[in-house]
């Protein structure tokens, strides 16, 4: 995902550059010696440290199993990476890392999060009523995503959020769940977000508040976005 998404290294709009150049959009395959779990029926049919990762662009990272590692399973060979297969996502009912349950697709080992607390100011508005004007805020860096700023929500007009049904999940963040402004007669769906219990690696935005909706006005201090 991370190596080959957005402007990662092995995507066609890389941000950087290689020295010599390298063309196109290569796959790059790894050895990745973590014990991956896939669970059906309540049992493990898969169960290997042998795995490998596949980063190809356009696509999700993908594990690749040996062809003894998944018996009668539906799979199909991984041109990149001969003896090896791959197993379609939804084949599983529960698939695991060590000791995480994954969801959507493999962790990748590239990929980061890093929570900073900064001086970078965000105000969000809706219906002419400010939710939010600090510059008390957490800028948060994830890899091939563009940064954000999260605050917390004693800087917010909490009174003005209403919990929604809407819900998504990050590997590497945790589940989140979305809050409408409700301003007078104007109800804003889905505004922002917040993570309530989230990752380890996530833990400095624990219960913060990011926002983003074409009906709001929302401006964050975030940095020039500069590519070669």
């Amino acid at each position: 995902m991370s190596l080959v998404a957005g402007h990662g290294p092995l995507s066609s709009r890389r941000a950087g550059w290689f020295v010599p150049p390298v063309e196109g959009s290569p796959t790059f395959v790894e050895p990745h010696p973590r014990r991956v779990r896939g669970i059906r029926d309540g049992v493990s049919v898969i169960d290997t440290e042998r795995a490998l990762l596949v980063h190809r662009e356009g696509r999700p990272l993908s594990y690749a199993f040996p062809v003894d590692a998944v018996g009668d399973v539906a799979a199909k060979p991984v041109a990149e990476a001969p003896g090896y297969v791959e197993v379609p996502w939804d084949a599983m009912e529960a698939w695991t890392e060590e000791g995480r349950r994954l969801v959507h697709y493999p962790p990748n080992p590239y990929h980061r999060v890093d929570c900073r607390p900064t001086r970078r100011r965000l105000t969000v508005t809706v219906a002419g009523v400010t939710l939010v004007d600090t510059d008390d805020t957490v800028v948060v860096f994830e890899t091939a995503l563009a940064p954000r700023l999260y605050v917390d929500p004693r800087h917010v007009r909490t009174d003005l959020l209403r919990a929604t049904d809407t819900s998504s999940y990050c590997n590497y963040k945790g589940e989140a769940t979305y809050w409408a402004a409700v301003v007078g007669d104007r109800r804003v769906p889905d505004v922002g977000w917040s993570y309530r219990d989230p990752l380890p690696e996530s833990e400095q935005i624990r219960g913060f508040l990011s926002f983003e909706s074409p009906e709001a006005d929302v401006a964050a201090d975030l940095p020039a976005q500069t590519l070669r």
